[in-house]
């Protein structure tokens, strides 16, 4: 019990940093701003890589955030619904990273590392693309094609998720170990 407990609260703390985060982050000249609550989102994904639960919830949770937050016309189901599917997906592909041989052979701050970097940009993809995909079945895309989108808003996020995602994840990082966190 005492362990869920700190990670439910690691988890809310990160969750509610993310959003602090996203909601601090200006659009940078882009058509959307950059979700960085993603970022956060595949952190405590990595951080409870044997939870499913706990990061089902994580996702949901960032969905709900995003919906909140949104400024896409509509935005607000194609929100909740993409985060909900990242996270299911990114889930097995992490899974697979943790699997793959040559990992094994590495301590497991290098695997956390290298399953970051590949999360980060791919985890970004998904979302992006799922997220226009539903918005355009639903609500439609305003001004744009598919494309379009997906080249001015989905393109650049991956650069800055990739760049964000791991400076947060190194901070987390060092700071739960300097806490002493045991999850």
């Amino acid at each position: 019990m005492k362990t869920n407990t700190k990670k439910l609260t690691l988890n809310a703390i990160l969750l509610a940093m993310g959003l602090l985060i996203h909601q601090l982050t200006p659009a940078i000249g882009l058509p959307m701003q950059p979700d960085i609550s993603l970022a956060m989102m595949f952190i405590i994904m990595i951080l409870n890589k044997d939870d499913y639960k706990i990061c089902l919830v994580a996702g949901i949770v960032t969905g709900i955030f995003a919906a909140l937050t949104t400024k896409f016309p509509g935005g607000q189901i194609p929100n909740i619904l993409d985060k909900t599917i990242t996270i299911n997906i990114m889930f097995m592909i992490m899974y697979i990273i943790y699997k793959l041989p040559f990992m094994k052979r590495l301590s497991s701050k290098k695997q956390d590392l290298i399953a970051a970097t590949i999360i980060f940009p791919v985890g970004t993809i998904i979302s992006g693309t799922l997220f226009l995909l539903i918005a355009q079945a639903i609500v439609g895309l305003p001004g744009g094609s598919f494309t379009a989108l997906f080249m001015v808003a989905v393109a650049p996020a991956i650069l800055i998720n990739l760049i964000a995602g791991m400076l947060l994840f190194k901070v987390v990082s060092m700071s739960i170990r300097r806490v002493s966190y045991q999850g």
